[in-house]
């Protein structure tokens, strides 16, 4: 979501995380938009049982503790992927996804959790819940997720909806030890100063019948990307928002599937290339 006038209007009317450093209470009265809520169907029940990953907690930037569900890889293994979840939380299909890509990949994942422990299938509590999420704060668990990988970490990051728009701040985040970052319909980043810094690659993920993340702004998006001499592929698909998530109804497994192999495949050849210096 990036210039002109157009783009910036529909920037502060997005479900997923605000862009740059704007106050994440800019998007505060979306919580009182029922068309909004109503495209946001609940997730469907889910019994899933961790056989990998656990729930840990790091000591984070601000001081205090940060859950994160760890899914870790065998000793001396650099790679890591920082996952960031949807606005309902750090629920069950979370860390099922998580402990799915760690044994595609064999890196390790780190789902944080930016609610501080609260989850919902309810989708006015989870409006709430967005509303809430102190920026400083996400950045604080980002920041010590990022420190948790290690001086020689390459860090890679992926998301869905509020944690697409997140997955590219953790990026940036990250300098030069950004390997890539995969935005599933998340809020691209608007400040071009800060695009001209992303290290790595960007996968962008999007649906052409988002009424939010619209065609329109992703184009602007793969534009001044392009311009400003970023790596970037845009992948579109003729569904709707949230396409990818199996705990939505609307969920196309068919071009969800796809999107996950495309997703592997580039995160998989992002780790083969050295840090950046």
């Amino acid at each position: 979501m990036l210039l002109g006038s157009a783009f910036l209007t529909q920037a502060q009317h997005s479900c997923c995380s605000k862009p740059g450093n704007q106050d994440v209470t800019a998007f505060a009265s979306l919580g009182d938009d029922k068309a909004f809520v109503n495209a946001h169907l609940a997730p469907l029940p889910l019994d899933f049982t961790p056989t990998v990953g656990k729930m840990v907690n790091i000591k984070a930037a601000d001081g205090k503790e940060a859950k994160v569900f760890e899914v870790k890889s065998g000793p001396g293994q650099g790679n890591v992927i920082l996952m960031f979840h949807e606005w309902w939380g750090l629920n069950e299909y979370i860390q099922r996804e998580a402990e799915r890509l760690h044994n595609e990949t064999g890196f390790t994942v780190l789902a944080l959790d930016l609610y501080d422990g609260k989850v919902t299938a309810n989708p006015d509590e989870a409006g709430k819940l967005m509303q809430a999420t102190n920026n400083d704060r996400a950045r604080a668990i980002i920041q010590a997720a990022i420190d948790y990988a290690g001086p020689n970490g390459k860090i890679q990051t992926i998301g869905w909806c509020f944690g697409g728009g997140w997955s590219l701040q953790a990026a940036l985040m990250a300098g030069k030890k950004d390997m890539g970052c995969v935005m599933y319909y998340g809020m691209p980043e608007t400040d071009v100063n800060k695009i001209k810094g992303i290290a790595g690659p960007v996968l962008g993920i999007f649906a052409t019948q988002d009424k939010w993340i619209t065609p329109e702004t992703v184009s602007a998006f793969d534009k001044t990307m392009k311009d400003n001499g970023k790596e970037i592929t845009v992948v579109n698909y003729n569904a709707d928002h949230a396409f990818a998530n199996p705990s939505n109804p609307k969920y196309n497994k068919e071009y969800a599937e796809d999107a996950h192999k495309k997703a592997v495949e580039f995160i998989k050849k992002n780790a083969a290339a050295p840090l950046h210096k």
